[in-house]
């Protein structure tokens, strides 16, 4: 009886030096994960057995490790956004440590930046789509044949291949102005002719059918 008594003690002995050994691993986990994820430390807990405050501090370990590698992946996911966008609007990426967590507040604030990123590509695209639109008509109006690279990027190539940058934009504007001018010059050339072929028609007394024909 002895013999099994002392053989209880020295597992129990030796339980309570594991669970010893645990609480003191995830304490010291839960100190480097608060500070990761930049929360306030865990306070010790009482009137609570060896057992349960291991099993206890093991569940926030677990909960903030999740915590850890849900912010890792969202800030992965809006980097992968975010290297879109620029790619797009030829703009520098969000500045942001990729190797360390990222706080609640940063990730609101990358999101923030995203949203306002895509509402200015959407206004771009609009924007580029509608000069687009215009500056084909001009040039068949016209009947001018893209001459220039940036003429021809405008033009034939895909929509959304197009580079939205600030630049571009405004060289869009530019080219619109550009053959809007034009137009408005040959206009006005088109107007003088033809009121010189008018002043010579009264000259000539040519008759209103062979004008009309004409006209």
């Amino acid at each position: 009886l002895q013999s099994l008594l002392d053989l209880m003690v020295a597992e129990e002995e030796s339980l309570k030096e594991r669970l010893l050994k645990s609480i003191a691993l995830c304490r010291k986990e839960l100190d480097t994960l608060c500070r990761e994820l930049q929360l306030d430390p865990v306070e010790a807990e009482e009137k609570s057995t060896i057992l349960q405050m291991e099993k206890n501090l093991r569940t926030r370990v677990e909960v903030m490790l999740k915590q850890k590698r849900d912010r890792k992946q969202e800030l992965r996911t809006l980097q992968e956004q975010d290297r879109d966008l620029c790619d797009i609007l030829c703009t520098t990426p969000f500045c942001i440590d990729s190797n360390a967590v990222p706080s609640l507040e940063d990730l609101d604030r990358y999101r923030r930046h995203l949203a306002s990123l895509t509402s200015e590509k959407e206004q771009r695209r609009e924007e580029f789509v509608s000069s687009k639109r215009q500056i084909i008509l001009l040039m068949e109006e016209l009947d001018h044949t893209p001459d220039t690279s940036f003429e021809r990027d405008v033009v034939c190539e895909d929509e959304e291949a197009f580079c939205l940058s600030t630049d571009n934009i405004a060289a869009l504007q530019n080219l619109l102005q550009q053959l809007e001018d034009r137009r408005s010059l040959n206009e006005a050339v088109c107007a003088e002719l033809r009121s010189r072929i008018v002043a010579l028609w009264d000259r000539l007394q040519v008759p209103v059918e062979e004008r009309e024909s004409s006209a």
